[in-house]
């Protein structure tokens, strides 16, 4: 898919981040504010709003930024936090706290999805899902931005190589090519 086709509601579990160039999904601890002054394109959240039936997270995330609300609070719906200690999480409305193997998660999710798509907000819970192959898209948004530290969004030490066929038509394991200057080196006005 690129990334101007529209997102579908098709009861996918989709593995749905924006990531700094260098991989990162978050800074250190959790941190969100290097998303401060990047944009995407017109509609897009609108679209994720409309196709999204649910989330599933992990409570490290879910306690950085505990009661925050996808896509700004615009979308609503039923969030999933996967945690082996539930009984000392902060209540939040429309939050549910699951103690369960990640595929029960899943199947939870789905459940509660309604044919809409599962999202998942954890790098953690996506690698133990990729593992399981359980994930049906990776859906990244790239942020012209290098971080250099925080949550990567896969990490898998010693592990062998996932691969991936791109979405869209063409060649499904040509490599995306992405070309940015620093902004210390842009032109005014670029």
């Amino acid at each position: 898919m690129s990334d101007t086709e529209s997102q579908t509601a098709a009861g996918k579990v989709l593995w749905h981040f924006t990531m700094s160039l260098d991989g990162f999904v978050a800074g250190p601890d959790h941190g969100m504010d290097w998303m401060t002054g990047i944009s995407a394109r017109p509609g897009l959240v609108g679209e994720y709003v409309a196709t999204t039936g649910a989330v599933l997270g992990g409570r490290d995330g879910w306690d950085a930024a505990p009661g925050s609300r996808p896509y700004g609070g615009s979308w609503k719906g039923p969030v999933f936090i996967l945690t082996h200690h539930p009984e000392d999480a902060e209540p939040a409305e429309g939050v549910t706290f699951l103690d369960c193997d990640p595929a029960d998660a899943v199947r939870i999710g789905l459940e509660a999805a309604n044919g809409r798509n599962l999202e998942v907000f954890s790098p953690t819970i996506g690698r133990q899902l990729l593992a399981l192959n359980l994930i049906d898209e990776i859906d990244l948004h790239i942020a012209p931005v290098l971080l250099g530290d925080g949550i990567r969004l896969y990490d898998n030490p010693g592990g062998a190589p996932i691969r991936l066929h791109r979405l869209g038509g063409g060649d499904p394991t040509s490599v995306v090519n992405v070309r940015y200057r620093p902004a210390a080196k842009a032109p005014p006005g670029d």
